[in-house]
């Protein structure tokens, strides 16, 4: 490409919108030569049920310590499918590109997408590019879809929670949303922290392939954090979910940047995480797994509450005191564009 930032021209469908695809996008993303470069993808046929995602994502900035929205897209898509214990398939990514972004800037997301499509042997089969003027978009934004498959008869759903369930996740939260924050606003720690984005379909893969029926609900607690994906599990199963503080994995840097910011982990974003509604007799098993997946050097997978047979969709924490203390939906935006 000869102009080094984007111009509205390269939105146009014109000579220089067939140059930013064919010189840039689509070998960057797919490899997909012109003869095969249509309308809509044809995927090959599955053996199984379908699942079909759609997301969209705005972080700012596009760069963050452990990521960039190119990643988060991809690890995003993939994650969605695999709460509902699906196996990712392929994606569709659309580009909305800013008039004035740096080719350079969008050329390393397209690169990170690439990357992360490859790590989770998801197929990038069609996309979308659209160019808006200076100042009606923020850089870049991208919205994809994907489609997994489901070789199970598992009903892996929000509304799955049972009476007795332990509540478990993979590992500390609140480093995704916090490590955007600090990135964006400047912020100088003493100890640097990594947003946790990752794609999770191996993790669950290996849960179902080991547990099967024990695995009652999967989710992943991204934008309101675990205090509101929880709370959204308790109205749709209608029970109760009883929090333990002391249980609960939050890295020392991670707390350290709420307690000044005066945030509460338990709100804040997660890329990497996913909470667990699993058979109390399968618990310890479900432990065992999630730690052969675990990075090391960090709090591990934990048990954090259960489930109890109370309806109307309350959650509760008990304190290290010793106290309840109540545990409602995020209200408001304690953190804007973080995924």
């Amino acid at each position: 490409m000869k102009s080094d930032i984007i111009l509205l021209g390269h939105g146009s469908g014109g000579m220089l919108s067939h140059r930013l695809l064919d010189e840039l996008i689509v070998p960057t993303l797919s490899g997909i030569g012109p003869r095969e470069q249509n309308d809509a993808a044809v995927l090959p046929e599955v053996n199984g049920r379908l699942a079909f995602t759609t997301d969209s994502y705005v972080v700012d900035p596009l760069f963050f310590p452990g990521g960039d929205i190119g990643c988060l897209a991809v690890y995003g898509t993939v994650n969605d499918l695999a709460m509902a214990g699906a196996r990712p398939l392929a994606i569709s990514v659309g580009l909305i590109l800013e008039e004035g972004l740096p080719v350079a800037d969008l050329k390393r997301v397209l690169e990170s997408l690439r990357a992360a499509a490859d790590r989770c042997q998801v197929a990038i089969v069609t996309g979308d590019t659209k160019v808006v003027p200076r100042g009606k978009a923020d850089k870049l934004f991208i919205n994809t879809t994907g489609i997994g498959v489901l070789q199970h008869d598992l009903d892996i759903r929000g509304s799955g929670a049972r009476p007795g369930d332990q509540v478990l996740i993979n590992g500390p939260f609140g480093d995704h949303g916090m490590a955007v924050l600090v990135s964006r606003e400047g912020l100088e720690l003493t100890s640097a922290i990594m947003s946790d984005c990752a794609p999770l379909h191996e993790l669950v893969h290996d849960l179902l392939t080991g547990l099967g029926a024990a695995v009652h609900v999967l989710r992943d607690p991204t934008r309101g954090g675990v205090a509101t994906t929880l709370k959204e599990i308790a109205r749709q199963s209608d029970v109760a979910i009883i929090l333990n503080e002391t249980a609960l994995p939050v890295n020392p840097p991670v707390a350290g940047a709420c307690a000044i910011l005066g945030l509460d982990p338990l709100f804040v974003a997660n890329e990497g995480k996913l909470l667990a509604c699993i058979a109390p007799e399968a618990a310890a098993q479900a432990l065992a797994i999630m730690r052969r997946h675990a990075p090391a050097g960090e709090p591990g997978p934990t048990i954090i509450g259960e489930v109890h047979g109370e309806s109307g969709g309350k959650v509760r924490m008990r304190t290290a005191i010793g106290g309840m203390r109540a545990i409602e939906m995020l209200a408001g935006e304690q953190l804007p564009r973080i995924c």
